[in-house]
Parts: structure tokens; sequence; C-alpha cells
């Protein structure tokens, strides 16, 4: 197989430019970790540079074609490729319970749902770094008092430090996507379990989130707090207004209160 074709109901727009494959495969650090997990490999542009590192590199690869393709073109990855979902597969015990990275360029139509999925598996990964639609990495590193700051802000920056590293033209894939790219980086925190309940936290951001014009007062009325709690100042506050550690501090403050 010479090539693949690029199916839509995958999201997949390969990335045709050596540079930034090469730019991107650099942007991991490489610590703490021997392996790194790519996600949606496609034909292996990125690939060729991670087979280049002083670390083991596995790709986890939903694309029959594709799979057929990376095993043709790179035996280096004979062994090393998972043809399955990575949001569905149990990537963790293929790992064998090791750290590991990951970084890919990213199909659109599922980035958010991998950043979750990277949350969830925040104990086995150090680091994190790819390409999402521009709008989604930026978004994902934005800091409070934005209209991009929300949801992915602070659950991603309650468990990592994020970096947006630099943006990408949309003519460097075929076929070409409607929008520009981004590339950023993440790097697990030294501490990263929370000093609150941390589903609460998740509701608590959630909730204050979907109804992101209103006070926190009026936008958490259906956690039924007490009018106590409720003349808190903060509760004056618009979610956009609070950065991670005072979405913290509410969360403890809505557990004290007996919710």
């Amino acid at each position: 197989m010479d090539k693949v074709r690029a199916k839509k109901h995958l999201g997949q727009h390969f990335l045709i430019d050596e540079s930034i494959a090469k730019q991107i495969a650099d942007t991991l650090r490489l610590e703490g970790y021997n392996k790194i997990l790519e996600i949606g490999p496609g034909m292996g542009m990125l690939t060729k540079y991670l087979l280049d590192k002083p670390v083991e590199t596995f790709v986890v690869e939903i694309d029959r074609d594709s799979v057929v393709f990376l095993n043709t073109h790179y035996p280096k990855l004979h062994n090393h490729i998972f043809s399955e979902d990575f949001l569905r597969f149990d990537i963790t015990s293929a790992m064998n319970q090791e750290q590991f990275a990951i970084i890919g360029n990213f199909p659109y139509n599922i980035s958010t749902q991998i950043v979750f999925k990277t949350l969830e598996l925040r104990a086995f990964i150090p680091e994190f770094s790819g390409m999402f639609q521009k709008e989604v990495a930026q978004r994902i590193c934005e800091k409070k008092g934005t209209k991009a700051y929300g949801i992915l802000s602070v659950l991603t920056q309650a468990f990592y430090e994020t970096e947006y590293l630099f943006t990408v033209s949309e003519t460097v894939f075929s076929p070409p996507p409607k929008v520009k790219s981004g590339v950023l980086r993440m790097k697990r925190k030294e501490n990263y379990s929370l000093p609150c309940d941390e589903k609460r936290f998740f509701t608590v951001v959630k909730t204050a989130f979907n109804q992101r014009r209103k006070t926190l007062r009026n936008s958490l009325k259906s956690l039924n707090l007490s009018e106590e709690l409720r003349a808190d100042e903060i509760f004056n506050l618009r979610p956009e207004q609070l950065d991670v550690e005072q979405f913290i501090y509410l969360t403890q403050k809505i557990t004290a209160d007996g919710i």
C-alpha cells in the first residue's frame, strides 16, 4: 500500500510537512518516562521522528488501512501498534502500568475526549503534547478572565501545567482542514490530586460554566446551597473570574456545607 486515503468519518487530515512533524516530535521533554504513545499516526509522518527518540514508541490507530501501511513502512513498529479505539481501549494495561507520554496530531472530532481520558489516566501520563484545532488548544491553555476560559481550561489546569506552543497553517495537511491548528504541551503537576472531593470539583466547575453569564449564586442554585453559604463573597463572581485554586476553595466550602 503506497498511500492511505483520508476518511472523513474518522476526521483524518494527514500532516504532510516534515518540519512541522519534527517540531511536534521535539516538544516532548522525555523526562520521567521511557514510553511514548502516539494517537492516530495515520501514515507515520510524526511517527518517524518519534522512532528516533531514546524511548520506546507505541501507536494506537483505529483505521485498518493505516495499520497495514505502518506495519509495511515502519518495521520498528512491529508489536508496537494497537489497532484499537483509544477512547475505549485499556491502554494502561497495554503499557504494563508504566509511565508514558501521549503525543499526536489528534482527530479534531474527538480531541476534547482524548484530553478528558488523559485526565482520568493522569497517574500514568506525566507529559502530553500535540496538535488540536487552534481554538481548542487555546481554550485548554487559557487563563481566567476571558471568554475562551471554561470547563476544559479549569479541569486540565487542575492537574497539568499547560503551554500553547505554536500555530499551524491549514496548508500543511492533506486534505486541508477548514481551520488553523495549534500545538500545546501539558506537564503533569507534582501534586496531581486535589485537596477536595474531585468528583464534586468536576460537578461544581461544569455546573458553574453551564450558565457562565450568571453569578455563581445563580448558576449553582441546583446544588441546593444554604443561605449562609451563598452569602459568601465568592458567589458574587462569574465562573470565568475564578482560577483553579478558587474553584478548589469553592468545592471545599460546598462540601463543608453538607451537600
